[in-house]
């Protein structure tokens, strides 16, 4: 690396994904606070209940999908630029399992348990509302084949970032 480099490889990839994070987090916000879908999603996370996964799913991906790949992008930053480290070989191929496991799978897991939320709230919801009119076993049989995806997604996710940690240790160590 050049002595005087103010950006690392991983640094950029893990910003550029942060911003484009971040544009989907827009989206997703605008699509719940303006009178755009029915049911309204401000109404299903009101209701709680199957739309608390809507939630859940919304807070999880606003921390871990935009902050924690933002954040993680300062790690390589201090490594590549602060400590002048580069990665090649394995810690390069850590970084990309941490880089496609991370964000493949925070999007796959928020995401579902954003939509899950969406139509178990929506189920829930009366059809006066504009909502199915079901009852709880009806909603559950809605949104329960997307609880084991959601599972192998977090998995995912947590793979990458234990790899991504892995790559750096080996990288500090290696200096």
């Amino acid at each position: 690396m050049d002595a005087t480099q103010t950006e690392g490889r991983w640094t950029s990839r893990f910003i550029y994904a942060a911003i484009a994070q971040g544009f989907c987090a827009f989206v997703i916000t605008a699509l719940i606070v303006l009178p755009i879908l029915n049911p309204s999603p401000s109404r299903i996370i009101a209701g709680g209940s199957a739309g608390t996964w809507l939630t859940v799913g919304y807070l999880s991906y606003l921390v871990v999908g935009v902050m924690g790949v933002a954040v993680t992008a300062l790690f390589y930053h201090y490594l590549e630029v602060d400590r002048k480290i580069s990665f090649s070989g394995l810690t390069n191929g850590l970084a990309w399992a941490h880089f496609l496991l991370m964000n493949v799978g925070v999007v796959a897991a928020t995401w579902m348990m954003m939509y899950a939320g969406f139509i178990g709230g929506a189920g829930l919801m009366p059809a006066a509302l504009g909502g199915g009119g079901l009852n709880t076993g009806q909603v559950h049989e809605l949104i329960n084949p997307y609880v084991e995806p959601i599972g192998y997604s977090i998995i995912a996710l947590g793979l990458g970032v234990l790899l991504g940690g892995i790559g750096f240790v080996l990288s500090f160590r290696r200096k």
